[in-house]
């Protein structure tokens, strides 16, 4: 039994947790991956690039098949922030806020420096995976967000006019943390959105989502999920734009087999909310995790945010074992996804026997500083 979380993990649960923690970070990166190369083209521009039936498998971006953009990057940075506050936790700091905005100001070391060598021991190993070392697109409000070392929190938020799907875009592994009560899955997510993206709608969808992928890891059902996350919103001010987003999305399931116009109806100007729910439509109404994909990223709005976003819903859902092998063979930093996402398995299931404001095994230590 974990004694921070109150959950008892036998080896079947563990195995199961294992697999969903890295169905998510894989899908997300995936999803990411499917997208990049016709984020922001219009639906005709990518059928006339890719056929009638639109882009249905990985295609060049960045110079190469598989390639991620600032999504992956940022959700990979929020699990490095997770296992970070778990261990600070030991001394007595329990911030998690803080611990996220370390690790976000620590990616934005990245899309500035030349390379890992610059990098001080206290970032632990994530800092130092060159391949992260590549500007993908991040957006203006990111990099102004994280620009300075003050942290946007919800009554003073950076960016407040913000409303784009990046903050939400990196909140999947906030929903992993199947231990905690959905409310405080909402509220870290929502706290942590305010560091880049001050719209209430923005905030709000980040949470909604995260919820969403903390009920799909616990095994509910995705309209359950759903379910439970607009209960939860009820309670925020401002959450009526989220909420009727995802209530469209669930209307729009039950109006037949899914084409490109239902998804362009839910993804609209491209807002996060507007995101968040055309990803809970293509994860639920996808044959497989090949045809959500493709759902997700064929439409005139930010594809590569779709495609992440619906991933992550997929992949804590099904586990890792539902993505398509063919593209994760070619996924960038798949190695560094896979050991992330076990070590937050393990941070998750095994954290007492880790560390402790007695002990601490010094290997964890390094890869995961309490500085």
């Amino acid at each position: 039994m974990d004694a921070t979380t109150g959950v008892v993990w036998g080896r079947a649960e563990q195995q199961d947790f294992r697999s969903r923690v890295r169905g998510t970070l894989l899908g997300v990166a995936v999803g990411d991956a499917l997208g990049a190369p016709v984020d922001r083209l219009d639906l005709a521009g990518i059928r006339e690039a890719y056929g009638a039936g639109g882009l249905t498998d990985l295609a060049p971006a960045y110079g190469r098949r598989g390639a991620v953009t600032h999504l992956t990057q940022l959700t990979l940075f929020s699990v490095d922030g997770l296992i970070r506050a778990q261990v600070r936790r030991d001394t007595g700091a329990w911030h998690p806020p803080t611990d996220l905005h370390r690790a976000y100001r620590r990616w934005l070391a990245t899309q500035h420096d030349w390379g890992p060598d610059e990098r001080r021991e206290e970032d632990g190993w994530l800092a130092r995976e060159e391949w992260l070392y590549v500007r993908r697109g991040p957006t203006r409000a990111l990099l102004l967000g994280l620009g300075d070392t003050v942290m946007g929190t919800p009554g003073a938020p950076k960016n407040p006019g913000e409303r784009g799907p990046e903050a939400a875009g990196r909140s999947a592994p906030f929903g992993l943390l199947i231990g905690w009560d959905p409310q405080l899955v909402a509220r870290l997510a929502v706290e942590c959105a305010a560091q880049t993206h001050g719209h209430p709608a923005a905030r709000l969808a980040a949470g909604a989502y995260a919820v969403v992928v903390h009920g799909l890891a616990r095994g509910a059902a995705p309209e359950a999920a759903v379910h439970q996350s607009l209960a939860l919103l009820a309670a925020w001010p401002g959450h009526e734009p989220v909420s009727d987003a995802l209530r469209q999305a669930l209307d729009t399931v039950r109006q037949g087999l899914p084409t490109p116009e239902r998804v362009a109806g839910l993804t609209g100007d491209g807002t996060a909310e507007e995101l968040v729910a055309a990803a809970v439509y293509c994860a639920s109404v996808g044959e497989d995790a090949r045809h959500a994909l493709s759902l997700a990223v064929n439409h005139d709005g930010p594809s590569a945010a779709a495609g992440a976003l619906t991933g992550g819903l997929i992949g804590a859902l099904h586990g890792e074992t539902a993505l398509p092998p063919g593209w994760l063979a070619e996924l960038e930093g798949r190695p560094t996804i896979l050991e992330l996402a076990d070590d937050f398995a393990m941070e998750m299931t095994q954290g007492p026997a880790l560390h402790g404001p007695a002990w601490t095994s010094p290997g964890w230590l390094a890869r995961y500083p309490r500085a």
